[in-house]
């Protein structure tokens, strides 16, 4: 119970702490006052309930039509308020998700915790997406739902149980059952005996629901990724004729979730056998409790009717937990994998560069540079390298000795090493082997992580016809991903290469950034980039020696596990 108290405390500080936090708290106070209008207008047609009644029961035709149209207005005006009320919920339920979001993302994104996250064995959270998309949406949702119907109730219960004493007001005699006993304002008790009793076998029954609803959610994600990872790979599928192997994953997957679904239907009929007949007995069990009242003549039959709705409204507020099970067990479940996630992040994001980097006005120096893997085990050990404006540093080497794991120690995020690594830019440039493409046009692909509204639409064209791309230029402005789906592996790299001139760097890193191009497009694209960008220090990891490089002052080194030769 504290685990889970903390959890919320610190999803809550999350809401309250964000931008228009306070304005947060102002509109979920307004939505409080209209939620409690709900009260007095169910106190006023209890009393209504007792008035028009009794005005049937004397047969005043003039005072049930007074009384019909006293019914029209209440209902009018508390139509008005409920109307306000939706509406201002889904305001502020919007506006705690996007603090959710803002918040989620700031920590998945931060110091590269996603790719931590990720390659972490024994701490990996499973479809970050879904923690972040769906669990931020039904946190915010449930947390309004549940705890401004929670005060509302409160509050209701009160007036509730002010109107039934009042009206409670006769004992119950046991003698007709040879008990010589009375219970005074034996209504009163009863709502609470009645209620306790079924929260009781409520919890009980129920309890299993939580660790169900969690794992549901969590193979539901797993369903739809494994869906969206092979829309990522369609060409590769259909040229391995793999559709019946996806198929077969698809329907494993399928399989696991409706494994779980049947639990949880399961679960959820053990549950509804007591809580549906609850649900639909609760406006009726009331009259029966009444009855013993109206029959030894304490009341009348507009009293009896009066009576009846008030402990109506007492066992059904008092019963919010009940009516509320399945909901607050979701929302459980939800605050503890919303919060196991933003911990993760938080947690992972405290990691640090193990290549120390510093900015230096020209040039650029890499000094005591050496990566290990994650068994302690030394990849590559760099010789201390000095590199002026205009000089290429090629890093040659077989498959496996580690050329991708130094450039991400280079980036900053492979934990694993030590060195020094001095710059002129704030944030050196990497072209990877496969490049990442953002949803939306070729131009946004160029300019990523750059806005296109960044740069001029004469320097996009530019870069687009320097790396061979100009018969797509009638493209380049178009705002669907469906250009880069039909674009080669060569014509890919090309584009990244675009963003390299579009961005003009002064270090940048290309990891064998042109493997997917044939050798003359290779050279002549390596010598575009450096007529372009004359000034920009290089390193370019590749498994052989580019032919034909004019032009480029050239510092290679061969790549030897844990040993490196070094030639000028």
């Amino acid at each position: 119970m504290l685990t889970l108290i903390r959890q919320f405390k610190r999803l809550i500080a999350i809401c309250v702490s964000a931008p228009g936090g306070r304005f947060n708290l102002l509109l979920y106070g307004l939505a409080v006052a209209l939620n409690l209008g709900s009260v007095y207008a169910a106190v006023r047609l209890v009393q209504w309930t007792g008035e028009f009644y009794s005005a049937i029961e004397k047969v005043n035709g003039p005072e049930v039509l007074r009384q019909i149209g006293i019914f029209a207005v209440i209902i009018a005006a508390n139509s008005a308020r409920g109307l306000s009320y939706e509406y201002l919920r889904k305001v502020l339920e919007i506006r705690l998700r996007r603090a959710l979001t803002d918040h989620a993302l700031l920590l998945w994104t931060r110091n590269k915790a996603f790719w931590h996250m990720a390659a972490d064995p024994v701490d990996r959270i499973d479809n970050p997406d879904q923690r972040i998309a769906e669990d931020c949406r039904l946190f915010a949702r449930g947390l309004l739902g549940e705890t401004l119907d929670l005060i509302g109730e409160i509050v209701g219960l009160f007036s509730y149980l002010a109107v039934l004493w009042g009206l409670s007001n006769f004992a119950l005699s046991l003698a007709p059952i040879g008990i010589d006993l009375e219970l005074p304002r034996y209504m009163v008790w009863a709502a609470f005996l009645y209620v306790a009793i079924s929260s009781l076998v409520t919890h009980l029954l129920g309890k299993p629901l939580k660790g169900v609803l969690a794992e549901q959610q969590h193979r539901e994600a797993s369903f739809r990724f494994s869906m969206a990872r092979w829309r990522t790979a369609f060409d590769e599928v259909a040229l391995s004729n793999g559709e019946e192997a996806e198929k077969r994953q698809f329907r494993q997957r399928f399989d696991d979730l409706a494994e779980n679904w049947k639990r949880l239907i399961r679960a959820e009929l053990v549950l509804g056998s007591f809580t549906f007949p609850f649900r639909h007995s609760v406006l009726r069990i009331p009259l029966f409790v009444a009855l013993p009242g109206y029959l030894a003549g304490h009341v009348a039959f507009g009293g009896l009717m009066q009576l009846s709705m008030a402990f109506s409204q007492v066992v059904t507020t008092l019963s919010w937990f009940i009516f509320s099970y399945r909901d607050l067990a979701e929302l459980v479940a939800t605050a503890s994998r919303l919060d196991g996630f933003l911990q993760a992040a938080e947690r992972h994001g405290s990691h640090r560069p193990v290549v120390a980097r510093s900015l230096q006005e020209t040039g650029a120096c890499l000094r005591h540079v050496e990566v290990m893997a994650s068994d302690g085990r030394t990849l590559l050990r760099l010789p201390d390298i000095t590199l002026t404006p205009g000089d290429t540093l090629l890093l040659r080497g077989r498959s496996g000795v580690g050329k991708t794991t130094l450039v991400k120690a280079l980036a900053g995020f492979w934990p694993h090493g030590a060195g020094n690594l001095a710059i002129p830019d704030s944030e050196p440039f990497f072209l990877p082997q496969k490049a990442y493409f953002p949803l939306g046009s070729l131009a946004a692909a160029a300019a990523y992580p750059a806005r296109v509204e960044d740069f001029d639409t004469h320097a996009v064209e530019v870069a687009l016809t320097d790396v061979g791309l100009a018969h797509l230029m009638h493209k380049h402005q178009a705002a669907s991903d469906r250009d880069l789906a039909r674009l080669s592996g060569g014509e890919l790299q090309r584009l990244a290469l675009a963003r390299l001139l579009l961005h003009r760097p002064r270090f940048a890193v290309l990891d064998e950034a042109t493997s997917s191009l044939d050798q003359v497009a290779e050279t002549s694209l390596l010598q575009t980039i450096r007529s372009r960008l004359p000034d920009t220090i290089l390193i370019l990891i590749a498994h052989r020696l580019p032919q034909s490089l004019q032009n480029f002052k050239i510092h290679d080194l061969d790549l030897q596990p844990a040993l490196l030769s070094a030639s000028r």
